[in-house]
Parts: structure tokens; sequence; C-alpha cells
């Protein structure tokens, strides 16, 4: 790599001062890039469908994929689409593609979500808090030590939604100790719900996310893998909390026979826990899971094109910025194209045995991980993760995607 393009951004290659605020840092990019408004969506309706037995679906939302994943990229020293290349030649850009295609369409969303959160709390038009939305992002990325804002930014609000959601689920009073139980003998088992939470949650870019900002802060090896299993276990934790907290929150309402507005279902979630006030803190982490996502969108969806593109590579925040730039002219001007919004989160959790597949393989090829001995229970698990979610996948390849057709 030469001198100018080391230049350019730095801050996302090297080592910062301290690795335990880049570890926490990739911890909260994944589970704020988790946690955004379609998450707070989907937990509010698919809560309201199957009350209790909700907890079931969370529960199998956060099987163990970011472990595998984070370890054998950080002792590859090698980015999520070059491992697959070095597994199948041609599908690392196969998996480029469809990740960076998935994280567009979701940016979209997710600055649609930014901009009602700020209408909610300012009361201005949606396009315009979108776009000042996007401008807060563009800024991140165009500072000098843009990983280390990116950092910030994630740890900052993701803590701010997870206290915030935590209030309005103790105003809400929910059964705690039926959604307990419900969690581990539901009365319903709901294949699509599950293979969404898992598209939603660890599917797609969301996988790579906290993986690809070690790499590209310098922290990798085998040297670095305790560290590293750390801050993937952190990262499911913060988006389970989360997903946990936000689920309590619905439920304590629902239970009640309250049904949601159809319209904005978590916001009258909000609005009936906590009232006025409580809309308006509906108003802040909608906001806040808005611009999380945006950030860790953009920035892991162009990580998919960096190696694979020595132009990408070269003007890597440049083209961050023009991912964000898009993404914003299309919500401003086009609107939310629904049908790919959902195609996008179904082939989140289609695409994932794909990956997680192609990544247990490459842990046991020596040119990719060297002498590096993945653990048999990672495997034998990994292993049951990618036979569920597969399984999962293809039941709703059959029974789901042709209806958003008819």
């Amino acid at each position: 790599m030469s001198s100018k393009q080391k230049s350019t951004y730095t801050d996302l290659q090297q080592p910062t001062k301290s690795n335990w605020s880049v570890l926490l840092g990739a911890a909260f990019l994944m589970g704020a890039s988790a946690i955004g408004p379609g998450f707070l969506t989907q937990t509010a309706v698919f809560t309201e469908q199957l009350l209790a037995s909700f907890g079931f679906v969370i529960l199998m939302s956060y099987i163990g994929v970011q472990v595998n994943v984070w370890r054998i990229i950080a002792v590859s020293k090698k980015r999520g689409q070059d491992i697959a290349n070095m597994v199948l030649p041609g599908l690392g850009y196969f998996l480029a593609f469809a990740f960076a295609l998935g994280g567009l369409a979701f940016n979209v969303g997710n600055i649609g979500g930014a901009g009602l959160g700020m209408n909610v709390l300012f009361g201005m038009d949606v396009r315009i808090g979108a776009v000042i939305t996007a401008a807060i992002a563009i800024g991140i990325f165009l500072s000098k030590e843009a990983g280390v804002a990116m950092d910030k930014i994630a740890r900052y609000l993701g803590l701010m939604m997870v206290l915030l959601t935590l209030y309005v689920a103790f105003q809400s009073n929910p059964p705690v100790g039926e959604a307990v139980f419900r969690t581990f003998a539901p009365e319903t088992v709901d294949v699509f719900a599950i293979i969404t939470l898992v598209g939603g949650t660890v599917g797609g870019y969301i996988t790579f996310a906290g993986g690809h900002r070690l790499l590209d802060a310098g922290i990798s090896g085998k040297e670095h893998l305790h560290q590293v299993t750390k801050s993937s276990v952190s990262g499911i934790v913060i988006a389970s909390i989360m997903r946990i907290f936000l689920f309590l929150a619905v439920l304590g309402v629902v239970a009640t026979g309250f049904k949601l507005d159809p319209n904005n279902p978590p916001a009258s979630v909000f609005m009936e826990a906590a009232g006025t006030v409580g809309y308006k803190m509906f108003g802040l982490v909608l906001w806040a899971a808005g611009i999380t996502s945006v950030v860790g969108a953009a920035y892991t969806s162009v990580s998919f094109l960096r190696t694979l593109s020595k132009k990408v590579d070269q003007n890597n925040s440049k083209v961050i910025i023009g991912f964000i730039i898009v993404s914003t002219i299309i919500f401003a001007f086009i609107g939310e194209p629904v049908l790919l919004l959902i195609l996008a989160g179904a082939f989140n959790g289609l695409i994932l045995p794909v990956a997680l597949g192609t990544l247990l393989i490459a842990a046991y090829k020596k040119e990719i991980v060297g002498d590096y001995k993945h653990p048999l229970w990672l495997t034998i698990f990994g292993a049951i993760v990618f036979l569920s979610t597969a399984y999962l996948a293809a039941i709703t390849l059959i029974n789901q995607v042709p209806k958003l057709f008819s």
C-alpha cells in the first residue's frame, strides 16, 4: 500500500492508543448496526403477534454466529469476501455484491427512520430530518479520526438507546415471569419471525461489521483472539439487551389489551407506557438507531468492496460518503422502496448460512489460517447454526417469498 493510501484513512487501519476503546467500539458498532428502525418495528410487531412466546424467537436469533466469524477474520487477517474467494473463487465477489446491495437497501430505511425520529423530536419534515442526519454521518467520515469518531458515536448512542428503552420497559410493567417461561416453552413457534430477526440481528453486513472494524484497526492475529472473542460476545450482548428490553416494553403494553398503531408500532408503545415524554424518548431512540445504523451499514458495506477494487480502497472515506449520499437521495426523492427493503431483510437471513458455512470451511484451510486450530466446540456449534439457518431459509423461500409478489 502506498503512503498516499495510508494517509487517506490512517485511523481506520492503525491501532488506536487504547485497544479497549476499539474493541468496545467494534462491539457497539455491531450491536448498534443491528438496532436500526427495522429492529424497533419488527420487535414491536412480532411481540404483539406472539406475546410472551416472542422470547423464544429472541433466543433463537442470537445463536453464535459472531464468535466464529470474528475469530476466523482475525486469525486470517483477511476480510470476509477475501476469505470466501480463497474457499471458492468468485464466491467473495458474490457475497460482497449481495452484502453491499443489501446494506444500501437497509440504509434507505435507516435514513428514513432517523428522519422520522427528528420529526418526532422537533416536528420538522421527515426528509429534512433525513438530510440533517446524513450530514452528521458524513461529518464523521470527513473527520481525520473517522474510526475513533465512529467508535464513540456507536458507544454513546448505543448506551443511550438501551437506557431509555429500559425506562419504558419498567413503565410498562410487563409480565416478566411469563416472558421467561415462554422463552423456553413457547406456545407458538414462528419460523418467518425467527429468520427475519436472524437476518436483522446477525445476518448480512451486520455479521462482519465488528470483525472488519477490528481488522482495519490492526487488532488481528492469534495473539488478539481472546480480545476479539470478548468483543464479539459484547456486541451480541448489547443487541440482545436492547431487544429484550424492547420486547418487555411492548409485552407490558399489549398484555393489557392495547392495540399498537399499525402505522408506527414502536411509537405507540412508548406513548402508551410513558405518555408524551415516552413519545419524545421514542423519537430520540429512533434517531439514534437510525444514525448508528447509517454509519455501520455504510462503513461495513463499503468494506466489502475495498479489496475487490483498488479505486474503492484508495478512496475509502469518499466512497462511504457517496454511499450515504445515494441512500439519502433515494429516500428524499423516491421514498422507501418497501418491496426492496422486505427482500433485503429476508435476503440477509437467507445469505447467512452461505457466509457462515464458507468461513467454517476456511477455518480448516492452512493457506487461510496457517497453523491456527479452530476450537471443535465452535465448529460444532457453528455447524448446528448453519444447518438450522439453512433449513429456516429454505422454509422461508418456499412459504413466504412467493407471497411478496402475489
